[in-house]
């Protein structure tokens, strides 16, 4: 794992002599993790350090360190500009870098995933249990994934196991809202056929935060539940040259609210296949299903006939074609996406279909020189939108600098709930859709340099990278809401319109040393500037400044006892915001984990380690009662046995 460098160690003069054993054993790490292979940025595998889009890559390592149960825990600890709030009904909001949720697209192995939770996807769904590594691109990628991609791109890619079998039973107790976390992670190989099992079932109450004669905070409880996650993943390589992957999976959440459950359920599946027709060319095809459900039972009686429910279809072709060290991809992507809610006037129901087509060509003219350009079209029928977006990304390296520079355009089209909304809100107004909305646009510009290598004098000695960039985007035809007089017999209240505008810009830092001697070392900082007509919401505030940061040690000292023990934290400095009810802060946690015998894995954590409790609850407020702790036992069977 590449770790940060502190500023005051960049200074140490690099030896020259002749490696050691040891040293040559370090370099070989090393060189291990810089080949890291990625292929969100690009849609073709590449190497990391080869990709001419800053790209950030969470591997399943960290996965395991940070112990998160979704992506929404891992991304909140690993990533600074980046923030998880609370909305209406508990359901979740996300900023990112400036970019509120429906900006930003998640993907798992590079699907899109259906339903939203009137800020983005049930990142409950995204649990991470056979997840080999996540990666995150910020700033507008549509050239390649379409709409939603305006603000950055979070692809989950599944671990493809090739031991002849594996077997992982986990367990995790978290004292706040004794919350017991359980799963299994099942894994096969034999001859051409492989297959992953994973199963996962939380179960929680609810943690009371404040009590009735709080007259300021308006987030009173965390509301507990269960949730049941399943999810199969089956490879045949039915020749040489052709590999096909079935996947099925099922989850199902219940929110025990006071008066009433809230009831999420989804169904997926998909098939894809990858064809090699020769070393230089390869076809993919691929045909995935996505089913999301919401449902309120008030006295184990449904609310509505039709709560919510949204169904895509989604069918790929990819195309790849090598020339030497240069790459033609090219690609076409079909989706039907249907929408039946009770947000909708009569019962109606609406669906939309969309179409696109794209192409990019990766030139290396110069070894040291890599220029990525990518243009893409889509069209969609129920709005009847289109839109043309393309990127150019160059790379230049120096020595040990590399030099990232790229232009993109981003945009979303206005989904079908913001066209054909006509929803009363539990009395407060009416919420009206609009036919007439324009898609959202983006421009982001985007200038980073990076400097890293190996360092082989004494304690000092392994790895380091250092990260500074520069970001603008410019985000025209907002989606929002303002107000609407009532005409053609609708009563008054608010209705969906494009606003123009808003500009987001900053900086990011990331530093990371990794030592021979086991010593990590993990720093990153955002800075964030809004300008224009900036969005201010009571449920999701930027936050100007934000910093992540850990230090760790990770020793084998014998062949059965491992130990790893990391001290992380984030700081959040106040929001620029009317909306604003805390002030800056910061949580610290403490890891410690032990691999003990084969395949015994004891884990035991401390979250907010200094007692930070905020002084009102409300939306945007870190959602805590102080310092909790957590332990966790995970068995990998097949050690246990080999």
């Amino acid at each position: 794992m590449i770790r940060l460098l502190p500023a005051t160690l960049l200074l140490l003069p690099v030896c020259a002599a002749a490696e050691t054993a040891a040293d040559s054993l370090a370099a070989n790490k090393v060189e291990k993790k810089i080949e890291e292979i990625v292929v969100t940025a690009t849609r073709t595998p590449k190497s990391l350090k080869d990709v001419p889009v800053v790209t950030r890559l969470i591997t399943a390592d960290e996965i395991k360190k940070t112990d998160a149960s979704n992506i929404q825990d891992l991304l909140a600890e690993e990533l600074p500009g980046l923030e998880f709030t609370f909305q209406m009904s508990q359901e979740t909001s996300l900023n990112m870098n400036g970019f509120g949720g429906k900006a930003v697209l998640f993907l798992v192995d590079g699907e899109r995933l259906a339903g939203e939770t009137m800020d983005n996807i049930d990142f409950n769904r995204l649990n991470l249990e056979n997840v080999g590594q996540v990666e995150i691109v910020k700033g507008a990628s549509s050239a390649l994934y379409g709409a939603n991609a305006v603000g950055g791109v979070v692809n989950l890619i599944s671990r493809d196991s090739k031991e002849p079998w594996r077997v992982n039973l986990n367990s995790r107790y978290r004292a706040l809202g004794n919350e017991w976390r359980t799963g299994a992670d099942i894994n096969f190989h034999k001859n051409r056929v492989s297959s992953n099992t994973n199963f996962q079932f939380i179960t929680a109450e609810t943690v009371r935060l404040t009590d009735a004669f709080d007259t300021q905070s308006n987030l009173m409880n965390i509301f507990g539940g269960t949730t049941y996650n399943v999810k199969e993943r089956l490879s045949v390589q039915a020749a040489d040259n052709l590999r096909l992957t079935a996947r099925g999976g099922y989850f199902n959440r219940t929110s025990t609210r006071v008066n009433y459950d809230d009831n999420y359920l989804d169904y997926s599946g998909g098939l894809r296949g990858e064809w090699t027709i020769s070393p230089a060319q390869s076809i993919e095809l691929s045909y995935a299903y996505d089913q999301y459900d919401k449902r309120r039972y008030i006295n184990n009686l449904r609310t509505h006939d039709h709560d919510y429910s949204n169904r895509q279809h989604i069918v790929h072709a990819l195309y790849t074609r090598f020339f030497g060290t240069n790459a033609l991809t090219a690609g076409a992507d079909f989706m039907h996406d249907y929408l039946q809610t009770y947000q909708f006037a009569n019962g109606e129901t609406h669906a939309q279909s969309s179409a696109d087509a794209f192409a990019q060509f990766d030139w290396n003219p110069l070894r040291r020189l890599n220029v990525v350009a990518s243009v893409r079209y889509d069209y969609f029928s129920e709005s009847r939108n289109n839109a043309l977006t393309a990127r150019l990304a160059t790379m230049l390296k120096l020595g040990r600098f590399t030099i990232r520079a790229n232009y993109a355009g981003g945009f979303r089209a206005p989904t079908l709930k913001e066209m054909y909304m006509n929803f009363d809100m539990a009395g407060i107004q009416m919420i009206y859709g609009n036919p007439e909305l324009k898609p959202e646009r983006s421009h982001n510009f985007n200038l980073a340099l990076e400097h890293g290598g190996r360092i082989y004098d004494g304690f000092a000695a392994g790895s380091y990278s250092i990260t500074a960039g520069g970001y603008f985007n410019f985000y025209d035809s907002r989606i929002t809401t303002t107000d609407y007089a009532g005409d053609d017999g609708r009563e008054a209240g608010a209705i969906y319109c494009n606003e123009d505008g808003v500009r987001a810009c900053g900086i990011d830092l990331s530093a990371r040393y990794s030592l021979q001697n086991g010593l990590g070392l993990m720093f990153n900082y955002n800075f964030l500037h809004m300008g224009g007509r900036t969005v201010d919401s009571q449920f999701s505030n930027p936050r100007p400044h934000s910093m992540t940061w850990r230090v760790d040690y990770e020793k084998r000292f014998a062949k059965a006892y491992k130990l790893y023990a990391g001290l992380s934290g984030k700081y959040l400095a106040k929001p620029e915001s009317k909306y604003a009810t805390d002030g800056a802060y910061s949580v610290w946690k403490f890891t410690l984990r032990q691999e003990v015998g084969r395949g015994i894995g004891l884990n035991c954590i401390v979250d907010n380690l200094f007692n930070y409790r905020p002084k009102v609850y409300y939306w945007n407020s870190l959602p805590t009662l102080g310092r909790t702790w957590s332990v966790g036992l995970s068995l990998d069977i097949d050690q246990l046995f080999n």
